[in-house]
């Protein structure tokens, strides 16, 4: 009896591939940060290395000091820390020269040292610069990796069950405050300007991804934004919701592959859940319409103990049986019975689930 035994490696590789790219978020974050200081800075720091090399100078040819002892009176003074005063504090006798030059010094460092404070404030206490690297470069090592438009409260299951299965991916949202959030939490995320929603496909990188999913709550962005992707990347697999059933069709022809009306899901299921106790899941397909997958526990009383398939198979296919946590694969087979305990997961019309339910004895 051949079985598949449930195991948790794929959730566990999951965890670490998404703790690697969280490492490696932070890590790009921290290689970024001085970067970004001194691209935000460096202007304002070539004029202070001038004025204290300026400073320098003026204290080594009139106050006949050494060139470390200038340049450490330099620095003193433009920071303010006072260790060194020119001619004794005594500016009555001060050379008019020397005022002059120290006077244009300690204003120009003064304005060039509050920019570089607040550049600093700006590049290291909110990190929007530097994390917005860090997220770039992590985006464009992405492959195969999928993006969520939408981060609303369809968006947000969906990302969850990404995260849990292990998939990489990158949020598209219109929010600027969900943006700063999600950025902060070290996720990728991209803001997305309502005319330019190409550039945002961009910096998701929808080149090398693997599947567009479409949550927003908004049917018609879920129509912009498949258009978009669909001209971008004519080979994507695009999956969309929509709010209204009657654009599915719409939604279709806008190049989605996958459309899920979502009003009709839950309707069918909360429908279906009043039909059997049973329900696990519904399947929606255009062919052959919609099925349920249900789950019958065989309990002691049950007329299936000791049978093989063929008598549970008769009102619905069956797609597994599960006993000792494990899935079994080979169920139809000769030699395979069903035991009190198992559990039997089938797929069938709602009726005949429900004549299951009371025939077999199962539940």
């Amino acid at each position: 009896m051949d079985a598949i035994h449930e195991t948790r490696l794929p959730h566990r590789r999951g965890r670490i591939r998404r703790e690697s790219k969280k490492l490696s978020f932070r890590l790009y974050a921290g290689f970024y940060e001085p970067i970004v200081f001194v691209q935000a800075t460096w202007r304002q720091l070539i004029i202070l290395g001038a004025m204290f090399v300026s400073g320098a100078e003026i204290f080594s040819y009139y106050g006949a000091l050494p060139p470390v002892n200038a340049f450490l009176a330099s620095v003193s003074t433009i920071t303010t820390i006072g260790l060194y005063v020119p001619n004794g504090g005594n500016f009555t006798t001060l050379n008019h020269t020397e005022s002059a030059l120290l006077i244009v010094m300690i204003i120009v460092s003064v304005g060039a040292g509050t920019s570089v404070v607040q550049a600093t404030v700006g590049a290291f206490v909110s990190g929007d610069l530097a994390l917005g690297k860090a997220e770039e470069h992590v985006t464009s090592r992405l492959k195969g990796h999928v993006v969520v438009y939408g981060f609303g409260y369809l968006g947000k299951y969906v990302v969850d069950k990404l995260a849990e299965l292990g998939m990489d991916y990158v949020v598209v949202t219109t929010e600027q405050a969900l943006f700063e959030t999600l950025r902060k939490g070290r996720a990728l995320v991209v803001l997305e300007h309502e005319t330019r929603p190409m550039d945002a496909l961009k910096a998701a990188g929808i080149e090398k991804a693997g599947i567009l999913i479409a949550s927003h709550e908004d049917d018609s962005r879920n129509m912009m934004i498949t258009l978009s992707a669909r001209k971008l990347r004519p080979d994507l697999r695009i999956i969309s919701a929509v709010h209204d059933s009657e654009l599915v069709d719409a939604a279709k022809s806008a190049g989605a592959d996958v459309v899920i009306p979502s009003a009709v899901t839950v309707g069918h299921l909360l429908a279906l859940s009043a039909v059997t106790k049973d329900l696990v899941g519904v399947v929606f397909e255009e062919e052959i319409g919609t099925k349920e997958i249900a789950r019958f526990s065989v309990f002691k009383s049950s007329k299936l103990i000791g049978k093989d398939m063929q008598e549970a198979s008769k009102l619905a296919v069956v797609i597994g049986v599960i006993r000792d946590s494990q899935v079994f694969r080979d169920i139809f087979v000769p030699g395979f019975r069903l035991q009190e305990g198992d559990t039997i997961l089938v797929l069938g019309d709602p009726g005949n689930l429900e004549t299951l339910e009371r025939e077999a004895g199962a539940k």
